[in-house]
């Protein structure tokens, strides 16, 4: 099988060797089975990348906080279509699940300015956010609800439940289907983190956005998403920000894809009916995205592709998707912060060997 894949193999190798990544894991499954898993670079200076090295791989997180949502509606506890008063009392915003999923719920950004550390004060902001008026008429267009998607599905989840959302994925999803991911580390998962590190000295002003913009607001507050001090820190691994601090070897992720692929069981451990994980992945909306600035297609917590694929890309280079029509999943997870260009190389030498 590395003879049939050695064109990915030698495309992250050559990533390393010219630098333009330090340190990053690589997974894909084919036709059901894992056909590439490596890793390379260091996760911190002087220390190797593992395979079992945890990376923070920003939004790339927000399906895997749809999906315990969405098991939570599998088992019939919630309807999508549910108003999210009905399970959150209190909630002033006229939305559905479904359109807090699909990122049409209209709060795109937590409405109070708050300091760093608030990211680690839950019950905080969730209370902002059920105070908060929609920024438009909820399912009437979306806008990526950048950080506050995992609170909004996390409190639902925690509502229904009586979990949070990262005892839930750990119970419920990660345990049964042995990933390697979480929300909410303790001390012995932080010691495997990798560092993030600004790969690319221009890359923070680029993503910073315009000061005011929807984009800024969203991504700013509470603000540090992208200091690498606060990353870096206990504070934010030990915290659950369900939108963007998922820690995952790319391992993990490319199997939990390979589970959805295949209508929601891996390795005979059913988690998923068929009908839930079709209606996950379908599209739900299809427009203008005020935040991304472009057309969207959006599922239940992930983004269609042209291709039919669906997934999510994390703000810095990871990404984790699923390719029904070729049969694969990919994932790809690194702390070197920087743009896309690595997985499209990655996945144009993967196509190749298809």
């Amino acid at each position: 099988m590395r003879t049939r894949f050695s064109a990915v193999h030698d495309c992250f190798a050559e990533l390393l060797a010219e630098g333009r990544e330090t340190g990053a894991g690589l997974a894909v499954w084919y036709d059901g089975e894992p056909v590439v898993d490596i890793v390379g670079g260091q996760r911190s200076p002087g220390r190797p990348w593992l395979p079992d090295t945890l990376v923070n791989v920003y939004s790339v997180a927000k399906p895997v906080a749809a999906l315990c949502l969405l098991a939570l509606v599998d088992r019939g506890r919630l309807d999508l279509d549910d108003p999210v008063v009905d399970h959150w009392p209190g909630f002033r915003a006229p939305a559905t699940v479904r359109q807090v999923l699909t990122h049409t719920a209209g709060l795109p950004a937590f409405p109070v300015p708050r300091p760093a550390a608030a990211v680690a004060d839950w019950d905080l902001l969730c209370a902002d956010l059920a105070a908060a008026e929609p920024e438009w008429p909820p399912g009437s267009v979306a806008g990526e609800h950048a950080w506050t998607y995992g609170h909004l599905v996390g409190e639902l989840v925690r509502r229904v439940d009586g979990r949070s959302v990262g005892r839930f994925l750990a119970e419920e999803i990660a345990g049964p289907w042995r990933l390697d991911l979480g929300f909410g580390l303790g001390e012995a998962d932080q010691r495997r983190c990798a560092d993030l590190r600004h790969g690319d000295p221009g890359w923070p002003d680029r993503v910073a956005g315009e000061p005011g913009s929807l984009w800024a607001r969203a991504l700013d507050n509470p603000p540090g998403g992208r200091d690498l001090a606060v990353v870096n820190s206990p504070l934010w691994r030990g915290a659950e920000v369900p939108a963007v601090n998922l820690h995952s070897t790319a391992g993990a992720l490319a199997r939990l894809y390979a589970g959805l692929l295949a209508g929601g069981v891996l390795d005979g451990v059913r988690l998923f009916s068929r009908e839930l994980v079709a209606e996950a992945t379908r599209v739900q909306y299809d427009g203008d995205d005020l935040l991304l600035g472009r057309r969207t297609r959006w599922t239940l917590g992930m983004q269609w592709e042209e291709d039919g694929s669906w997934g999510m890309g994390g703000i810095g280079g990871s990404s984790a998707w699923a390719d029904p029509g070729r049969g694969y999943t990919f994932a790809y997870a690194t702390a070197h912060l920087a743009d896309h260009d690595r997985v499209d190389a990655l996945a144009d030498a993967l196509h190749s060997c298809l």
